[in-house]
């Protein structure tokens, strides 16, 4: 019964959401609106099992000491602090809450987003190599687009920003199409193997 009642759920609401998709209808309108209401009431369930599981993840990499383990310290400390800065004094601006998003979030993530153009970099220079005939096409297309996006680009010449746009708005556009088309295949056949019960590495 684990099994097979959660498997039911899924099943049931998989194919009700279907309907409601592709048979616009009052009572599925309506029956959509009860659940997101009660999604509403179920997600603060959700946020406290993901905190929970951060906890013991983190509480375990503290308790067998494994390496970094003092990273763990940091991220309990931040997530305990932040929850009780929330509750005691709000979120509205002026609060500790906002204060720590302000000097500590957003930081935080401006940094991440710096290191991440490094390692982009590193990895357009690795794959940027032109040791085939298909990687030679690459390294020109690539550096007509990082051209074409300064304004290096247009003072060498008027047409490697004309060209630049080309590249992505034709072959480079098409490409997206090709992996999005991929991708919603890709959910379509993985969402029915789960409405028909195939699928089924979600229940544990």
């Amino acid at each position: 019964m684990k099994r097979q009642i959660p498997l039911a759920i899924v099943i049931t609401l998989g194919f009700l959401f279907v309907i409601h998709t592709f048979v616009p209808h009052k009572i599925s309108q309506d029956f959509y609106d009860w659940f997101q209401t009660w999604i509403k009431a179920i997600s603060p369930f959700a946020v406290f099992l993901g905190v929970m599981s951060l906890f013991n993840v983190h509480r375990t990499k503290i308790s067998r000491r494994v390496p970094n383990w003092q990273y763990s310290v940091i991220t309990l400390i931040g997530l305990f602090f932040t929850a009780f800065a929330g509750f005691m004094w709000g979120t509205q601006e002026g609060t500790p809450y906002m204060w720590l998003f302000t000097n500590v979030q957003m930081p935080m993530s401006a940094t991440m987003f710096s290191l991440l153009a490094f390692y982009i970099a590193s990895a357009a220079y690795k794959a940027f190599r032109a040791r085939s005939a298909e990687a030679t096409v690459l390294l020109v297309a690539a550096i007509i687009v990082m051209l074409g996006q300064v304004s290096l680009g247009a003072a060498i010449t008027k047409w490697i920003p004309e060209t630049s746009r080309w590249i992505l708005n034709v072959p480079n556009l098409a490409a997206k199409r090709a992996i999005m088309i991929g991708v919603g295949l890709g959910m379509t056949a993985t969402s029915l193997k789960i409405l028909l019960g195939i699928e089924r590495t979600y229940l544990g």
